[in-house]
């Protein structure tokens, strides 16, 4: 065989070939052309690999149609479905087999129809059997051909065959040798024409009568034939009836939704179209659709004409509504939901009543099943009229709800909405769904409501009102003074004591006013402000003008002030110096009173919570004015003694005080909030589960935001930055500690002997010598009233400093600050340090020995999680910018008040945009108050001359030092 020559005159064609096995194919062929323009016998199958040599005969389309045909020629088909090498000859003739060809043929068609599509202009040839591909000249028909299905019926049977017509003339085809050479869709060749048929028709369909008349169906089987064969053929082709009917029929159409319910599933939606009488699923896509009627002898088909666009538009309503398809073989709807644990079963209902008006509107019915032993389900608008009115001691709650055309007060649903009950029956037996979000909005409310018929609502409960009141829930209607709780700007200003020294910063003063306010409605409160805004100060200015007003009315009271021990020197001091006049009993120690009368001598009583566990029922006995606990996260347990304790206290007022209420959990709220306002948050178990679980395992917004609600009017919280403008550039705090007793013998031991030696060196006049001695024994009890420790490595007691530094430092960290911790003892400072280690808490440390001072700074003032700084007093006196921290702790009083100060400045100074709190720790009867006071004397010379311990030393005078030693 030659090959064609590529630089010589040549042709592309396509061929239609019959193939042994495969049927009919197309090919295309290069053919060489003769001198005289006409095809020569030399030709050769082109494939994609080849086109390049022939590209000047080829254009764009024939690049396409080389690759589409490749796809059919038999060695890449046989690749496809034979894996092994193997001849096409051995192929076919030993694995071939009629289920491969129907496996294989249909996708052939599918290429041929691709291809036949773009041949409609390229030369086109029928290949002779020997293979020569330009045995006669074809053409494609220019319109597709209609073919119409004849059906006569008589007494005997059913003819049915088809005709032609080709531009508007019927074509003979039968007994003419004409071929179906393509199936699906129908291309059949005729003569010297390739003829195409509208309505996708396929090849099988004409196949019977290429040579036959007609196909006879005998009256015995005509019902299944008219089911089967002739209501489908009606549906998709032309059909012309001689003894039966078939009508067209066209009518408005209307859609029907019909909800399914799926227990534990995703409830759903079917949608179905109505036309007249007869109803059609959507998602079949069908133009026309076909119902047969039988009466007696005679048969009618009804061809019923459908809306496909506009019942597509339906469906896509009701995905702009938000409903997606169940999934892709079902066409049934459903809610698109995120994919959380909601419940689902329901929520098709819930959607139904959300857009019932919409529905209605665009015409759709929704439907039900009809047996008596379904639910029935009532749809229509779901709403809730709310109207909320203030009592003297309780809301009133009135509330109406509205199942479509039914209502139903509100109280009924109480149960179903504490359980989670969606279903809800009506007195008609219908059943009304409650909406998803009505369990949260309405949970709380009423969870918190007592009452029978009605809803009754405690006052203290103010903060679920407004929350429905800002939801837009209710209407509600309440004094405007009790509406002020929401507001605490607006608070009614309250009269200062007359006997109180110094005045309130501007939120100090709101706090006090605030203060009146929950008096006024016997509302507990917790005041929650960041440490050091003075929670005390406005406390004192509280119970004065609470002494004042008792006694403008000639009577007295009493309150009662529990804390740690660690505080009670602070409050006492500062008692002494804003508030005076108050009269305050420490009930402490060993010799305190065991019997209540004496309570009532005093304004005042201060005890710890120690004391208040094993002094109960001395307390109980006894009916305060105000109960008033500070740190109250000392009683966050639920089960600690110090809550069952305080919980049995009676008094006319509560108030606690806490910079840091919730230490750990959202949980350490119940117990704080529920000894203010018993009853306020539910029982433990409710707040657990309603939203310490929520919040913290879920991290859900909206419980904390509803919590939020409840407790808002009873907490006031001011952080420092919001206040920051109100608080001078440092604020210098005094933190008395008391030794524990251990500690306290340790220090008497130790003073004792110094103190004999000292009166000894008087009388024999050896004392002007032993001054460095002296200087020893003070260094001494310095460092046992800080830590025993440090004298004495075998010490296992504790130190009440210790103590009180540790505690008020956790309380500046769960504040988010950094510290600065400054002491003049390395040992002192080791003690913390394994405090931190043991703890994890991170921390950076600075001594005369520490190199790296740039990097130590460094990490401090740049890494978040790096809080605290402790610095000896000698290394961290210069060179030393610490901006980042706001608090200072001094741990031991020094000599020199200059050198305090060169300390404090090392975080207040330019850079620094925080207000600083200093604390200063003194350990109470100790050589360290003594000191402060000598401090405070000396102060003038002190600034004058004083720059060593020792210069200060030597301006101690014998009696200066019998007083230190006192």
């Amino acid at each position: 065989m030659l090959r064609v020559d590529s630089t010589k005159p040549c042709q592309l064609i396509y061929a239609i070939a019959r193939h042994e096995y495969l049927s009919y194919v197309i090919e295309p062929h290069i053919v060489q052309l003769n001198p005289n323009g006409e095809f020569s016998l030399t030709h050769q199958r082109l494939f994609s690999n080849t086109a390049k040599e022939f590209s000047t005969c080829l254009d764009d389309t024939d690049l396409k149609l080389v690759k589409i045909l490749e796809e059919m020629e038999q060695g890449n088909l046989i690749k496809k479905f034979y894996k092994k090498p193997i001849r096409p000859f051995e192929f076919f003739t030993k694995i071939f087999n009629e289920q491969l060809f129907d496996t294989i043929r249909p996708k052939i068609e599918k290429r041929m129809a691709e291809a036949l599509n773009l041949l409609a202009d390229k030369p086109l040839y029928l290949m002779s059997k020997e293979g020569y591909p330009a045995e006669k000249k074809l053409q494609i028909a220019t319109e597709a051909a209609t073919v119409l299905f004849h059906f006569r019926r008589d007494e005997q049977e059913i003819r049915y065959f088809p005709t032609i017509k080709y531009q508007g003339m019927r074509i003979e085809f039968m007994f003419k040798n004409a071929e179906v050479i393509c199936n699906h869709p129908a291309w059949m060749l005729l003569d010297d024409t390739l003829y195409y048929f509208e309505k996708e028709i396929e090849g099988k369909k004409l196949v019977p009568f290429l040579n036959k008349r007609y196909i006879a169906i005998p009256r015995s089987s005509e019902k299944s034939y008219f089911e089967k064969f002739v209501a489908p053929l009606i549906e998709k082709h032309h059909v012309y009836a001689e003894g039966f009917t078939i009508n067209t029929e066209k009518y408005n159409a209307h859609p029907v939704l019909k909800p399914i319910y799926i227990e534990g599933g995703t409830s759903q939606l079917q949608l179905f179209f109505k036309y007249a009488g007869y109803v059609f699923s959507y998602g079949d896509e069908r133009h026309i659709s076909v119902r047969m009627e039988n009466d007696g002898d005679d048969y009618t088909f009804h061809r019923i004409k459908r809306s496909v666009l506009w019942e597509k538009n339906k469906f896509q309503q009701l995905e702009q509504m938000g409903l997606k398809t169940a999934s892709s073989l079902f066409k049934n709807l459903e809610v698109d939901l995120p994919d959380d644990d909601a419940d689902r079963s329901f929520s098709i209902f819930e959607w139904i009543n959300q857009h019932y008006e919409v529905l209605l509107e665009e015409g759709f019915e929704i439907e039900q099943p009809e047996s008596s032993g379904q639910k029935r389900y009532v749809f229509g608008g779901t709403k809730i009229d709310l109207e909320v009115s203030e009592n003297n001691d309780w809301f009133d709650i009135n509330a109406i709800v509205y199942f479509g055309t039914y209502r139903i007060p509100f109280i009924q649903l109480k149960n179903h909405i504490l359980n989670h009950k969606k279903e809800f029956v009506l007195p008609s037996g219908e059943i009304a769904v409650i909406p998803e979000k009505w369990f949260s909005q309405y949970g709380n409310l009423l969870h918190f409501t007592e009452g029978g018929n009605h809803l009754k609502l405690r006052r203290h409960h103010i903060g679920l009102v407004n929350d429905l009141f800002e939801g837009e829930m209710a209407n509600v209607s309440m004094g405007r003074k009790l509406q002020r709780l929401t507001d605490f700007e607006t608070l009614p200003e309250v009269d200062m004591p007359l006997n109180f020294n110094g005045h309130l910063r501007p939120y100090q003063k709101a706090g006090y006013n605030w203060f009146h306010f929950l008096k006024e409605y016997h509302f507990g409160g917790c005041l929650a402000d960041d440490m050091g805004l003075g929670k005390t100060i406005q406390t004192l200015a509280l119970l004065q003008k609470n002494k004042e007003d008792a006694e403008a009315a000639g009577g007295k009271c009493t309150s009662l002030a529990i804390m740690p021990t660690s505080l009670i020197y602070n409050w006492l001091a500062e008692a002494k110096k804003f508030a005076p006049q108050l009269r305050l009993m420490v009930h402490t120690g060993t010799f305190r009173y065991k019997s209540p009368e004496v309570f009532s001598n005093y304004d005042l009583v201060i005890t710890t919570y120690g004391i208040s566990r094993i002094d109960i029922e001395l307390f109980k006995a006894y009916f305060f004015d105000y109960v008033i606990l500070d740190e109250s996260q000392n009683i966050k347990n639920p089960s600690s003694k110090s809550f069952q304790a305080v919980r049995q206290l009676k008094s006319k007022y509560k108030l606690i005080l806490s910079g840091t209420p919730v230490e750990n959990s959202v949980n350490d709220l119940w117990t704080q909030m529920s000894f203010i306002n018993p009853g306020l948050l539910g029982i433990q178990q409710f707040f657990m589960n309603e939203f310490v679980t929520p919040i913290e395992k879920k991290k859900d917004e909206d419980k904390a935001r509803k919590l939020q609600a409840l407790i808002k009017p009873f907490v006031m919280r001011r952080t420092k930055e919001q206040v920051a403008t109100e608080l001078p550039p440092k604020t210098e705090n005094l933190f008395y500690c008391q030794m524990s007793e251990e500690q306290s013998a340790v220090y008497e031991q130790v003073k004792s002997e110094y103190r004999n030696e000292l009166l000894k060196s008087l009388d024999d006049g050896t004392f002007p010598k032993k001054q460095i001695q002296v200087l020893q024994g003070l260094i001494k009890l310095r460092q046992i009233a800080n830590h025993p420790i440090m004298i004495d490595s075998e010490y296992e007691g504790d130190s009440g400093k210790f103590e009180n530094v540790v505690h008020t430092l956790s309380n500046v960290l769960d504040g988010g600050h950094k510290v600065l911790i400054f002491s003049q003892f390395v040992r002192q400072l080791n003690i913390y340090r394994e405090y931190f280690d043991t703890e994890d808490i991170p921390y950076v440390y600075l001594d005369g020995s520490t190199q790296n001072r740039g990097d130590v700074v460094k990490q401090f003032q740049e890494d978040p999680k790096t809080r605290v700084f402790l610095i000896s007093i000698k290394a961290g006196g210069v060179g030393l910018n610490l901006t980042e921290a706001d608090y200072v702790f001094i741990l031991d009083p020094w000599w020199n008040p200059a050198v305090e100060q060169q300390a404090i400045d090392r975080t207040h100074r330019i850079g620094q945009t925080k207000n600083v709190f200093i604390y200063k720790f003194i350990t109470k009867d100790s050589v360290e108050e003594k000191i402060l006071a000598l401090q405070q004397r000396k102060l003038s010379v002190a600034r004058a001359l004083i720059t060593t311990e020792e210069s200060f030393i030597k301006s101690l005078s014998v009696e200066d030092i019998k007083e230190i030693l006192g």
